[in-house]
């Protein structure tokens, strides 16, 4: 990890003026992984959904490279059952800081007959194809995501950079080693690297690192009012995805999302945390992780994310 030494500036708490809070540790490990990168591929690209990692994620490597622009373009996987919040929140980023948006659109494969609705209605299983096809027309060799380690158990033994074969697959036998820190971005004509620079990120140094720079987030993962009917012991948005069914009653509720995807698989908890202060402490005291609360695609089976991992979605 590369550190850089701060005087006045260490937090309450630090071994001595030099000393680094673990905030200022990740962040550095972070722009670190970044620029690395930047000096090592030649096409890399964001995965940008306006989601909190990915905003992260962004704010980032606006960090790592200013005040010069962003020398990476974003791209967003769009199952056409986003939150209109977030989608609105991803486009007055991009506008503001004047960034590349590249959009795979899963309503277009399914217009096209190339995918199929699920009977669940969710889409999310299906962002796998319009992704990697994306990555493979566009050239990217290193595409950054969000992914954190304490998420779920196939992201926690993920690497940092992550070899994928020319399908975008992931073996875990091509897997390289990362001591002390030293990244291997090696790879064959055809195949890219995944690169995660939030893997050492718990959800709770996230939103008190969002909290510290003050960063701007989608409405949605504050307290607010909204109907949702309950499925699977999750409140889900009702929308035109699908739901609710027959049976399935609808109820207006005080809830916000502690992740966000596709509506049809995002559940929301009862909450009335309006603030990042009240986020916080809310998130402190939380016994289970983010997905394994809220997330429905997670639960198609007990390897549902290892699945689409070797597939060549995460």
């Amino acid at each position: 990890m590369t550190t850089v030494a701060r005087t006045e500036e260490s937090e309450e708490g630090t071994d001595g003026p030099y000393a680094l809070s673990h905030l200022d540790a990740l962040e550095s490990e972070a722009v670190h992984i970044i620029r690395e990168v930047a000096g090592e591929f030649e096409r890399p690209v964001i995965l940008f959904s306006g989601g909190k990692d990915s905003i992260l994620m962004l704010h980032l490597a606006l960090k790592a490279f200013a005040p010069a622009p962003v020398p990476f373009s974003l791209l967003h996987v769009d199952t056409g059952h986003n939150f209109p919040e977030v989608l609105e929140y991803r486009d007055r980023v991009v506008a503001a800081h004047g960034l590349r948006l590249h959009v795979a659109s899963v309503q277009d494969y399914i217009d096209r007959g190339v995918l199929r609705e699920r009977p669940d209605g969710t889409r999310n299983p299906l962002q796998t194809l319009p992704l990697t096809e994306k990555i493979q027309s566009e050239r990217f060799d290193a595409v950054f995501g969000g992914g954190r380690r304490d998420e779920e158990k196939a992201r926690a033994k993920e690497r940092v950079f992550s070899l994928r074969d020319e399908f975008s697959q992931w073996d875990p036998r091509r897997q390289r080693p990362e001591l002390w820190q030293l990244y291997n971005g090696r790879h064959a004509p055809g195949e890219h690297v995944r690169v995660f620079p939030l893997s050492n990120w718990t959800e709770l140094d996230v939103w008190q690192y969002i909290a510290r720079e003050n960063i701007a987030l989608p409405s949605i993962y504050f307290a607010h009012h909204r109907e949702v009917f309950r499925r699977d012991g999750m409140w889900l948005t009702a929308g035109d995805w699908g739901g609710p069914k027959d049976g399935e009653n609808v109820e207006r509720r005080q809830i916000r999302y502690r992740t966000v995807g596709d509506m049809s698989c995002t559940g929301a908890v009862d909450s009335d945390a309006a603030s990042l202060d009240q986020v916080i402490t809310e998130i402190a005291a939380s016994r289970l992780t983010e997905r394994g609360a809220t997330r429905a695609d997670d639960k198609l089976s007990e390897a549902a994310m290892e699945d689409r991992k070797r597939e060549g979605y995460f």
